[in-house]
């Protein structure tokens, strides 16, 4: 019904208008006193065989939602709804911010991708966190937070320590941006010097809580194999709970479509899904397994998500894939998965 009904009606639009109307669409429903079960029915499956532990964590299914999509703490109840597992908000930073002048995202629907070049617009953290004071404990929230964009990156961790502090009380996880490629400098972050300090200063601030909450780094799919190994090393030095693998693109290798006239921005989809794939399994192998890894990056369908898994990684990430396959992708894939491990054929998930 999504792909032959609704995703051409939502086409006809630019993709940010569309993801308005979704999310309107999602919390006029909600009112709606039959429909959340009915909802639910139709696309959650909910089996005990589906949960999944990573970081003290234990989360029902581990199909979830992708920062980005969901910024403001708007719908991750709704999205709850649709099957997903976990819902990561974001990316928050301290003080409000519009982001970058639209139009900033675009659909390459030859290559099944977006472009954005959002950054980080968003309500800001205290309005957010007002939002999820009263959230759904049925749901793991994440807590994307990121610096703003007029902040230095000398100062960043002060936006990082403030963002932490406010949403502590009210995510089950944090996740550190330091890879999206649409606020200037911010990747520069991601260097061995720099990264190490600032994950140090958060999780000094973690361990003053009585129960810390789990810290990921997010990584971009752009870094090599040697600052891949610094990466590795800075996590287990820091003694944070594991990576995000991965963030969006600045490569435009192999598209079907012109992006000349788009412009700069991280890209998303199908076309990431060989190098993000890629980094996990290079993590994996690399630290022995003994870093838990979130993949993200090119989740279209069944055998996506069965090959990040395969690579290592414990939970996956969906938000293009979502996009241009609908909700259904979600329950395929937590079908497929109940179906593998009630079956004789169980591997590591």
């Amino acid at each position: 019904m999504y792909k032959k009904l609704l995703r051409p009606i939502l086409f006809l639009f630019s993709p940010e208008t569309s993801h308005h109307i979704v999310a309107t669409l999602l919390k006029a429903g909600a009112i709606i006193p039959f429909l959340n079960p009915l909802v639910r029915k139709i696309f959650c499956i909910n089996s005990p065989e589906l949960a999944t532990e990573v970081a003290g964590i234990k989360f029902a299914n581990p199909v979830g939602l992708a920062a980005g999509f969901d910024k403001n703490a708007l719908v991750y109840k709704e999205m709850g709804n649709l099957g997903f597992g976990f819902v990561e908000i974001g990316t928050v930073t301290p003080l409000p911010q519009p982001g970058n002048a639209k139009p900033r995202l675009f659909r390459l629907s030859q290559d099944e991708a977006l472009i954005n070049r959002m950054g980080f617009n968003n309500d800001g953290v205290e309005k957010i966190a007002t939002r999820l004071h009263k959230k759904n404990a049925g749901i793991i929230i994440g807590g994307n937070i990121g610096k703003n964009k007029d902040v230095p990156n000398e100062e960043a961790h002060r936006d990082f320590e403030k963002c932490f502090e406010v949403l502590f009380d009210y995510v089950d996880y944090f996740v550190v941006n330091v890879s999206s490629p649409n606020t200037p400098g911010l990747r520069s972050l991601q260097e061995k010097e720099p990264l190490t300090r600032l994950l140090t200063n958060l999780q000094g601030k973690n361990k003053m809580h009585p129960a810390p909450k789990p810290i990921f780094l997010k990584i971009a799919p752009d870094i090599n194999n040697e600052q891949l190994d610094d990466i590795i090393e800075i996590v287990k030095n820091c003694q944070i709970s594991g990576v995000i693998a991965t963030n969006t693109t600045i490569s435009r290798d192999e598209l079907k479509s012109d992006t000349t006239p788009l412009g700069n921005g991280g890209l998303s989809g199908k076309p990431l899904l060989k190098r993000s794939t890629e980094v996990v399994k290079y993590i994996f192998e690399k630290s022995a397994g003994n870093i838990p890894i979130i993949a993200s990056g090119g989740i279209h369908s069944v055998e996506d998500a069965l090959e990040k898994l395969e690579a290592g990684a414990s939970l996956l990430q969906l938000y293009t894939g979502f996009i241009y396959e609908g909700p259904a992708l979600v329950k395929k894939i937590n079908k497929e998965l109940l179906r593998r491990r009630r079956s004789s054929h169980f591997k590591r998930y």
